[in-house]
């Protein structure tokens, strides 16, 4: 049962990141909020370095396979970003922003190795920052006035993906904050779901949303 739990949140997680690349390109758009990106990326790539090292498992090269989807992905923000930005946010301060988020994730993720060690910060962080993207996908629904850049099998994927290792780590290892953080993302994460599913029953009601970057293609 945990094997297949396992298996089901990566490939969930991998559903999600595949998803995200095609999105982006074909809207020219990023499709993951960024922060829980930089976050995401920082992750997977210290996790990825440790674990190849010290735990040569499955799950380390998973998290080599998510990087790798995670650099596409941060190439998807920086080549279109900048649309989604109002037009007082020049090339260069678009470029020095992203590279502070960034830097600054990685910072973050170090502070958790450096309070915790690696197997315990790899845990907690990685539930953390679930949970604020859970709430950034709402926001990001909500600030671009619709789905535009994102989709249901993202929504769905992100949900089991959660889920799955909520109920390894929270339920079968008995993690009260695992089941705390990881009840709060079903529960976020469910309310995506249904605002995605409103979205494809009610298009119309979605079609002259914010943030469609036409303010930078004219400063551009």
């Amino acid at each position: 049962m945990i094997a297949f739990l396992t298996a089901l949140s990566g490939i969930a997680w991998t559903v999600v990141y595949v998803e995200a690349v095609r999105i982006g390109f074909a809207q020219r758009t990023y499709a993951l909020p960024v922060a829980a990106l930089a976050l995401n990326i920082a992750w997977e790539s210290i996790y990825s370095v440790w674990g190849l090292a010290n735990e040569p498992g499955l799950q380390a090269w998973v998290n080599v396979v998510w990087a790798l989807a995670d650099l596409v992905i941060v190439a998807t923000f920086l080549r279109y970003g900048r649309a989604e930005f109002p037009s007082w946010v020049s090339r260069t301060v678009f470029g020095w922003g992203a590279t502070g988020l960034f830097a600054t994730a990685f910072v973050v993720q170090w502070a958790f190795v450096a309070e915790f060690g690696f197997p315990q910060a790899a845990r907690y962080s990685a539930f953390l920052q679930n949970l604020l993207m859970s709430g950034l996908f709402v926001a990001m629904f909500i600030g671009r006035g619709g789905p535009r850049g994102q989709s249901m099998t993202i929504a769905v994927a992100k949900w089991i993906g959660t889920a799955a290792p909520t109920i390894v780590f929270g339920v079968h290892e008995g993690s009260p904050f695992v089941l705390t953080i990881g009840a709060l993302c079903f529960v976020v994460d469910a309310g995506y779901v249904a605002l995605m599913a409103r979205a494809r029953a009610h298009p119309e009601a979605f079609r002259d949303g914010p943030g469609t970057g036409a303010e930078v293609s004219r400063a551009a």
